[in-house]
């Protein structure tokens, strides 16, 4: 059984794909993609702020900058002692995304998060810190804020091509993203309101340095260039009526809230 990753270090560039493209694109992608060992996934993910949203409004506004956490499972249906993930992803001023993550029950995670109470079952010492600091710098008033799901379609970078036993390049492609900020619980199923309009979808590609030139022409050929783009910054600004909608990047890395 392959062992469940923990940590991830790697520059991760955000584009905006139509529907009409998508099928020749996939096409063109698998020249030198394979689909992933689950090539087919329903994510769905809790969001964790205070009830203002102070997390995500510290670092929209550059007061601080703040990892996101989220609880996510790839599970259609879960239970309290369901196995889920907990992840702290950031990205830093030179484009580098960093994510931690660890493995236990839903029950487990909301009583940490949400009580600062742990258990036998969580024992990463890094990520128990880090929480810690936060329930701390919050008073400890942490909740689940937001629901995130869509479908997600993964490849990965056929071994010839990258020349190493490892997979260097991956490229997801989400949709039918949905969000909600009433009813923020795994178990409350998966309705709520469109993240984006239903003719669009959101690919993202996951490397550990420049993009190949294979790649970039295949960008290229298809007009698609780097967005700012975050979704849980989207489902905020609009669960608050604000706008936001992905936008060009004009800087060589992105800055904004992963």
């Amino acid at each position: 059984m392959k062992p469940i990753e923990t940590s991830f270090k790697r520059i991760e560039t955000k584009y905006v794909v139509t529907k009409t493209d998508l099928a020749n694109l996939i096409e063109d992608l698998k020249t030198y993609l394979v689909e992933d060992d689950y090539p087919t996934s329903t994510i769905s993910n809790i969001y964790f702020d205070t009830e203002q949203f102070d997390m995500i409004q510290d670092d929209s506004q550059g007061t601080k900058r703040k990892e996101k956490i989220r609880m996510r499972t790839y599970l259609s249906q879960v239970q309290p002692d369901s196995q889920v993930f907990l992840e702290i992803k950031s990205k830093d001023r030179t484009g580098v995304g960093r994510k931690y993550r660890l493995l236990s029950t839903l029950q487990s995670i909301t009583q940490f998060m949400t009580k600062g109470q742990l258990d036998s079952s969580i024992k990463d010492q890094m990520m128990i810190e880090k929480i810690q600091q936060l329930q701390e710098e919050y008073q400890q008033s942490i909740i689940p804020r937001m629901y995130i799901y869509y479908d997600r379609f993964s490849l990965k970078e056929k071994k010839e091509i990258s020349g190493f036993p490892y997979n260097k390049i991956r490229v997801t492609i989400d949709q039918n993203l949905t969000y909600r900020d009433e009813n923020v619980s795994l178990f409350s199923g998966k309705d709520g309101f469109p993240l984006l309009n239903e003719d669009i979808v959101i690919m993202e590609i996951k490397a550990p340095g420049r993009k190949p030139q294979w790649l970039q022409d295949i960008l290229d050929q298809y007009g698609l260039v780097e967005q700012k783009f975050s979704k849980y910054s989207c489902a905020y600004h609009k669960s608050q009526g604000l706008d936001y909608s992905p936008r060009p990047s004009t800087e060589s890395v992105g800055t904004t809230y992963v």
